[in-house]
Parts: structure tokens; sequence; C-alpha cells
């Protein structure tokens, strides 16, 4: 028996309201009873693919293309105008520097609230704190609020949590640039450890170096657009010989 794909997206289409009027003649307008003047920007439009279980799943794509608005949906921040999408496992995201922090709350606070948001229960939480603030390498700082806290002390204290959470599936931006090269190759340690532990990880990075050495599969978006889906270094080469072709 075929075993599920660890994401199915079937048709997936968002869109965009953007207005023609800045903000204030944009009020001025609706305080006056007009119509506002406005176009549909189709962020994506008609997306669908499988990430099979256990794969290092990769988004590649220009910027704007959509790659970030569709990990948005995978991790139900956005919701689609059309289409669908089921996850079979439990999933863990980190897509931005901050996402799941409150600035004026200590890094200590944080994990409680941000592992919480992640699903995980106080007692999961007391028991794996030691183990959170390890990887992280903040222990100096666990107690000082987090708007103190550098990008790159963000970024590895997100990871760190949505690592813990153990899950099925991790969701991660390109946020992971940030961090130094120490914590990259913890990072990439840790992939290496999920991918044998039969979990799943779709990533969005720019650097087409950690995709073609961490993923097995990869999807290429384009203006919303799905153009290709499959082995990694086929749909990377495709990419990249487009861009050439465009320069």
């Amino acid at each position: 028996m075929t075993e599920k794909p660890a994401v199915s997206v079937d048709g997936l289409s968002l869109k965009y309201r953007l207005y023609k009027e800045r903000n204030d003649a944009l009020k001025t307008a609706l305080l006056r009873g007009r119509r506002a003047v406005y176009e549909d920007f189709w962020a994506l439009d008609d997306v669908s693919f499988e990430v099979p279980t256990g794969s290092t799943f990769g988004l590649i794509g220009n910027n704007g293309a959509g790659k970030s608005t569709l990990l948005k949906v995978l991790s139900r921040i956005l919701y689609p105008d059309k289409g669908s999408f089921t996850a079979n496992g439990r999933m863990a995201a980190l897509l931005e520097v901050g996402s799941g922090f409150h600035p004026e709350l200590s890094g200590r606070e944080n994990i409680f609230l941000n592992g919480s948001i992640l699903g995980m229960s106080r007692k999961e939480i007391t028991r794996k704190f030691d183990e959170i603030v390890d990887f992280s390498g903040v222990s100096k700082f666990i107690d000082q609020p987090v708007k103190n806290y550098s990008s790159g002390m963000y970024v590895r204290l997100g990871f760190s949590v949505a690592i813990n959470v153990d899950p099925d599936i991790l969701v991660v931006d390109e946020v992971l640039s940030v961090g130094d090269a120490a914590f990259k190759a913890k990072c990439a340690n840790k992939f290496v450890d999920f991918k044998k532990a039969g979990k799943t990880v779709i990533l969005v990075t720019h650097s087409m170096t950690s995709l073609q050495s961490m993923c097995d599969q990869a999807a290429w978006i384009n203006q919303g657009k799905l153009v290709t889906v499959g082995d990694a270094k086929t749909v990377i080469a495709d990419y990249k010989k487009s861009v050439d072709e465009s320069k």
C-alpha cells in the first residue's frame, strides 16, 4: 500500500485586493460613499502538488512568486479563496523572525507562549525547556525581553521551539538565512535527523546551494502559478536555465 503524501495541495488560489488610492484618499472616498477603485491580484493561482512523506521539499521562484504566501496557507495563517490542502501529521512552522513571540515578554515566557501556539502542553514544554534553550544558545538572555534580541537570536529560539514540538511536518521560510554559520550547521544536522526519522520538511530559501544539498523534491512557482514539480535537481536546473535566459 502506497504511503499517503505528507501534504496534498489541490487547486489553491488566493487573491489580494490592491487599491488604486492611498490610504487617506481611500478613507475619504469611502466616507463620501464612493466605491473604491481596486484590482484583484492572484498571489496563488490554481496550485496543485503533493509533498511525499519523509521528503525535504523545496519551494523555488523569484521574489513575489507566491512561495511565502503558500507557506502561510499551509500554516493556516492565510486562508485560500479557492482550493484546499490536507496535511497528514502534526505540523510546525517557522515563517518569519519573531513570529509567535511577544516582544515585551522574556525568552522564557515566549517559549511557553510559542510552544502552546504550536500545540504543546505546558507539561511538555516544561519537560523540553532545557533542551530548547540549549539548542538555541541564548541561555544568558533567556530572562530578557525578546525585543532586545538580535534577529539571529530570535530565529535560533523560534527554530528551537518549532523542532521540539516534534512535528511530522516542519515548514520553514527564508528566516534561517539570518543565523550564523554554526547555527546553520546545527539546523542542517537537524534536518538530516528529521529525514532519518521519516519526517517531512518544506522550506523556502533563495540559496540554490542549500536547496540542491538538502532537497530531494521541489516545486517551482512563478507569478502564483505552478511551473513544475518533481526531482529537486531537475526542477532547480530548469529554474536556473529560465533565469539565465531572461537576463
